[in-house]
């Protein structure tokens, strides 16, 4: 992972400016994260502590998130144990993925005892435990059992033990000449001898140094010349007193597309062209800009994970409902079939009698009257079979219609939940969690919830404005899509959204002018941004008048029908907020 113990270094040095500050508050904002609020002289500041197998680290962190309604039992412990307590010191075993917050505190009895919170910045293997004066753990946010480990067992009671520790060598500390002479001694890719020699240094930063060392060329240790072995040395002494003397560049790694990938302390130039690199003011703020979209989604995802499974549940069973009825509709398209027979049957009654088994039979549906075999049930007379083909065939007529607007409807439906799972995927609070779940209620798949008090009040829709002074809003789910397009809008106002794709619905305010070109482009953009075609290119957004849009009877939330459209083809932004109307979006 990018974030490796020298990056930590980095991050510990940032967070010592918190030394003597005492905790105000505590959060458990998800079931891994912890945000603990500090007060000192100088002002407040929080540290956010993640122990999540893809997002674990820990530093000073300026966003806001939403916290549960009852905090976890973790939250809770710390709350009691740590409040009001003074941090002491900050510590790091060499490079080490550890973190250790000491704190001074008071006990139930009065008594200042020192309590040692350990943040495991480990992967998959990552934790956050709350250690007391004599070593042993009082809890962690996750409890590794003897089912889970063998090795390390973290469970309340137990005396605390470090993470197992590789004999590597710290290269802040060691020697050049010790360095090289341990290098040399391995055989194998550069990158990957320096991962297995070194502590607290991460694929990126080896690749870097690797990529200086053999001027952008792969580099093994036995091919290696004393020339690449003096830039790889200075390429580490470089960056060992980057650290030590606090020199570090920040620098985040991004596509074109504007999507994160990559971090570290110093600047990246293995990546070339093909990524986009911009450096930060420090290590927290990248670490705080880095994982601030993917906090979002993966905390919104928690929470929302009883609705995917239902919605994607029912997406599944509506699906298959929908290819039987499709199979049972071509079926129905033998009906002329059983009405011919039925003619030929009664055009040859006083041919026929009760107990024939088949009827062969000239078929004067065809020019050279071919004979056709027409079986027939003994049990009844020739009429009878007459009667029954002639049943059947309505029957088939009947069921052709009734599949027809099942399939339809169907289809409708599987648009809708399709709308849904996308509004649900870009939801951001958990105030937009509860709209999709009134929503669901109302619509019968989910029951509804008797909530304590009023129900959530709806957020207003996100609102921009474009470069020519337009406002431009975006409607948050489907009933707020109703809303803003149906009642809100003005008729000359502009309406937009993505062609065949689900998306929210746009709305330019023109206030009766016409709006430019470039505002159009600019909501549109917006349009793409907000639909399920957010990563993707050239994406098509119709617009039309206000007024050209109508809502058909009975249709479901978010879905309208509109005229005299026309198409524009655009790209998302990577970010919307260069067009946010100061700071409202």
């Amino acid at each position: 992972m990018a974030l490796d113990g020298a990056f930590l270094y980095a991050v510990r040095r940032e967070m010592n400016c918190l030394i003597g500050a005492r905790v105000e508050k505590v959060h458990q904002p998800a079931r891994d994260e912890i945000v603990i609020s500090l007060r000192s002289r100088e002002g407040g500041h929080k540290v956010l502590i993640s122990a999540s197998a893809d997002r674990a680290r820990v530093h000073l962190t300026d966003i806001t998130v939403e916290n549960p309604k009852v905090p976890p039992m973790f939250c809770m412990l710390l709350r009691k144990r740590l409040g009001s307590g003074k941090l002491l010191a900050i510590r790091q075993d060499g490079l080490e993925r550890v973190l250790y917050l000491d704190f001074s505190c008071v006990n139930e009895l009065g008594d200042v005892v020192q309590l040692t919170l350990a943040c495991e910045i480990m992967g998959r293997y990552s934790n956050l435990i709350l250690i007391d004066e004599n070593g042993k753990i009082v809890d962690s946010i996750k409890r590794v059992d003897a089912e889970m480990s063998s090795k390390r067992l973290v469970l309340p009671g137990m005396s605390y033990e470090m993470p197992p520790r590789d004999d590597r060598l710290n290269f802040l500390e060691t020697p050049q000449d010790a360095l090289r002479a341990a290098l040399k001694a391995q055989v194998g890719s550069l990158p990957k001898v320096l991962l297995g020699t070194l502590e607290g240094v991460s694929p990126v930063l080896v690749r870097e140094w690797a990529f200086y060392a053999g001027r952008g060329a792969d580099c093994r240790t036995e091919e290696m010349d004393a020339d690449a072995y003096d830039r790889l040395c200075y390429a580490i002494g470089r960056t060992r007193e980057m650290l030590i003397n606090g020199e570090c560049r920040f620098t985040t790694a991004s596509t074109r597309e504007g999507q994160l990938k990559d971090f570290s302390f110093l600047p990246l130039h293995q990546y070339g062209t093909l990524m986009i690199t911009r450096e930060m003011p420090s290590a927290c703020t990248l670490l705080d800009h880095f994982y601030a979209q993917r906090d979002r989604v993966a905390r919104m995802k928690q929470r929302a994970n009883d609705l995917f499974r239902l919605l994607v549940q029912t997406t599944e069973r509506i699906g298959r409902r929908i290819s039987s009825q499709t199979e049972e509709l071509e079926q129905c398209k033998e009906k002329e079939g059983l009405r011919k027979q039925a003619d030929l049957i009664s055009a040859n009654l006083y041919r026929l009698k009760k107990g024939d088994t088949e009827a062969v039979l000239e078929d004067f549906y065809e020019p050279d009257c071919p004979s056709v075999t027409i079986p027939l049930d003994a049990r009844l007379t020739p009429p009878q079979n007459a009667q029954r083909y002639y049943a059947a065939y309505k029957k088939a007529c009947t069921a052709e219609k009734i599949l027809a607007e099942q399939i339809e409807s169907g289809r409708e439906e599987l648009q809708y939940l399709d709308r849904v799972l996308d509004v649900l995927t870009r939801a951001e609070t958990e105030n937009e969690l509860e709209q999709l779940r009134l929503e669901l209620a109302e619509q019968g798949y989910v029951r509804a919830v008797r909530l304590k008090g009023k129900p959530p009040k709806s957020l207003p829709p996100l609102e921009y404005l474009s470069a020519d002074g337009f406002i431009i809003l975006v409607g948050r789910n489907n009933k707020q899509n109703d809303k803003l397009t149906l009642k809100d809008a003005e008729k000359l106002d502009y309406w937009l959204h993505t062609q065949n794709i689900p998306g929210s619905h746009v709305i330019i305010r023109t206030e009766g002018e016409e709006p430019p070109m470039q505002t159009i482009l600019e909501a549109a953009q917006l349009a793409a941004y907000h639909s399920k075609a957010q990563t993707s290119a050239q994406v098509p957004v119709d617009y039309c008048l206000v007024k050209f849009v109508k809502k058909p009877a009975g249709a479901k939330p978010g879905m309208v029908i509109f005229s005299n459209q026309h198409t524009v083809y655009v790209t998302p932004p990577a970010d919307p907020a260069v067009f946010a109307k100061e700071g409202k979006a």
